[in-house]
């Protein structure tokens, strides 16, 4: 009896076990997407019209006939209708979870003139409840409009008289209506006390309401506003992801801000857990600390991996998603001390050699010997060769052997740095502002340095892992098309010529720094960046082809139809079906409701 109890359990077992293989390898494709201008990034088949989709993963890319041959009962076909499909866009340093706020913000990001602009405020200051402010928070700059000016504080005031008003551009200047000047504190005490914060005055020596500043004292501000719900940080965390989709952005770099490992995650594991994570996600952590005054970055980061809650580079903390919410490393901040800003409106902040180079010794290498990978913020020259000096010298007693690092931004790199930066193994994660504010470095610095700055050619041909980045929401906009059309055209967004011929990009070597390049930095060289089998199924089919559209008009592409992990996290025009279904934008008041997260997406 025991005997016959046994067997038939055998058998149920393999059963089933027959039954579950049967149904995890059901013959055929999951997604096909046919009728398509397929750049593949692939040298080895550069161009093809469909391709396949199963388990997350490119199945196989080829003709019309040979693809379609793959589909089952149950393959979703999509038809492309003869548009542009490239590989998924990644942006390789970019700041989602320092923009919990997100949903509270005015997001000026593409608006064409400054009276619209200024239409926007007012609109939103008669739905902004008592208590609340309206904010425009960066992503945005005064040449963009056809006016290429400021607004003026009277404008200001007029369209917002009766809510508390900040605009803040980039992380250089900030713009307060009267209200948010009285409850702000503005020329008294309460106000927050940062270093290198200046106030314009009139002519009785009173604050008129423009503040220049650095990257800290913008942050201060920040945390003195009314601040979000936890609710209306995960609908934030949302809607900024939903903007990035639009684009065919597909993976990002979340390179940290206030919210730090591993407060911060708490949002991305909620989205997670319920699979509408729609971006790849993996984190650079920053730790600021929570006294307001000096702290051991290093050693908090150091604290927070190894105590507080312990992971491991490349430990990813989403259950399915390949990179999902991956952690890979400190930075881009170590030590608010040796941190040089990127105010083009101001001279380059130098850092103290000595100062830099006691800093590396005694904190990056603490990184180093825990082989923990780092991303530096430096965005000038000056600062870049002390930092190389004291890496150097730390390389011959711990060699890197291999460890990932890398230079953030880095825009004034001479080709001597570059080559030091190469020998030491690093990468360097450019970013996009000229694109938005190199009229404002030109009145700095001159327009022969603009010119050059920075080397993309030289970059590219150096052979150095590189990518592209729009270090958005604030100090530029989160927009990669608005940087590709700088980097092919060598115009800013006002039109003016910002970059040299000689320093322009094909749109090929442009878009593989939106595609190739940022694999690099998120540990999937062999699985990213190219439309081919075994790959991440992360593409975008495109409203206008990139590769043939007017240079004028490249900064206006935008995504039809975005797929990442093989399932579709955008849809429009003929896709709109197909785009998944968001909640509710938190609060119902929300900027982002009513105007949507850029410019003509309402």
């Amino acid at each position: 009896m025991i005997r016959k109890i046994v067997i038939a359990f055998v058998a149920t077992l393999s059963f089933s076990a027959v039954q579950a293989q049967t149904t995890q390898e059901q013959p055929g494709a999951d997604l096909i997407v046919f009728n398509a201008k397929i750049f593949t990034g692939n040298l080895g088949q550069p161009e093809a019209s469909a391709l396949a989709v199963k388990g997350g993963r490119i199945y196989a890319v080829g003709s019309d006939t040979d693809i379609l041959g793959l589909k089952s009962p149950v393959t979703k076909i999509i038809d492309a209708h003869s548009r542009r499909l490239i590989p998924g866009l990644a942006d390789a340093h970019i700041h989602v979870l320092n923009d919990l706020a997100y949903n509270y913000n005015i997001r000026w990001d593409g608006v064409p003139t400054l009276r619209q602009a200024l239409t926007m405020l007012s609109e939103q200051a008669k739905r902004t409840p008592e208590g609340q402010w309206v904010k425009v928070i960066g992503g945005w700059s005064p040449y963009q409009f056809e006016e290429n000016r400021f607004p003026t504080l009277d404008e200001l005031q007029k369209a917002v008289p009766d809510r508390p008003l900040i605009v803040q551009y980039a992380y250089n200047q900030a713009f307060l209506n009267k209200l948010a000047m009285e409850m702000l504190g503005v020329g008294t005490d309460r106000f927050p006390k940062v270093p290198d914060t200046e106030f314009e005055k009139d002519d009785r020596g009173n604050p008129t309401g423009i503040i220049h500043g650095y990257t800290w004292l913008f942050l201060a501000l920040e945390t003195v506003v009314p601040q979000p719900t936890f609710d209306e940080q995960v609908s934030s965390v949302i809607n900024s992801i939903r903007g990035l989709n639009r684009f065919g952005v597909t993976s990002i770099i979340d390179n940290g801000g206030r919210w730090a490992y591993p407060e911060g995650q708490k949002r991305v594991a909620l989205l997670a857990r319920d699979n509408r994570l729609n971006v790849r996600m993996p984190f650079v952590d920053l730790q600021l600390g929570n006294g307001g005054g000096p702290v051991n970055m290093v050693n908090l980061e150091l604290d927070a991996i190894t105590t507080t809650a312990p992971i491991s580079p490349g430990q990813n903390l989403h259950p399915t998603l390949a990179h999902g919410t991956e952690y890979e490393g400190a930075g881009e901040v170590l030590d608010g001390e040796v941190h040089d800003h990127e105010n083009f409106d101001r001279p380059a902040v130098i850092i103290d050699p000595e100062k830099m180079k006691r800093f590396v010794e005694q904190d990056v290498k603490k990184l180093i010997e825990r082989r923990i990978p780092f991303r530096m913020h430096i965005s000038y020259n000056e600062n870049i060769s002390p930092f190389l000096d004291a890496l150097e010298k730390v390389n011959e007693e711990i060699p890197f052997d291999g460890l990932k690092w890398s230079l953030e931004h880095a825009e004034t790199i001479t080709p001597e740095n570059i080559q030091r930066v190469k020998k030491l193994g690093g990468g360097i994660a450019l970013d996009a502002k000229m694109a938005l504010h190199a009229d404002g470095f030109i009145k700095t610095y001159g327009r022969e340095k603009a010119l050059q700055t920075p080397r993309l050619c030289m970059l590219v041909d150096s052979g150095i892992p590189l990518a592209m980045t729009t270090d958005a929401f604030r100090a530029a906009t989160y927009n990669p098309w608005v940087a590709l059309s700088w980097m092919v055209s060598g115009k800013s967004v006002s039109g003016s010529e910002v970059l040299a011929k000689d320093n322009r990009l094909s749109r090929t070597e442009a878009l593989r720094l939106w595609t190739r390049g940022p694999a690099w930095f998120m540990n999937a060289e062999s699985e990213m960046g190219m439309i081919a089998p075994g790959n991440l199924a992360d593409f975008a089919v495109l409203d206008r082809d990139y590769f043939s559209v007017p240079e004028d008009q490249i900064k206006s592409v935008s995504s039809v139809l975005t797929v990442m992990d093989g399932r579709v996290v955008f849809g429009a025009q003929d896709y709109s079906a197909l785009s998944p279904q968001l909640p509710a934008i938190l609060p119902d008041w929300s900027p982002v409701k009513y105007f949507g997260s850029y410019y003509g997406e309402k």
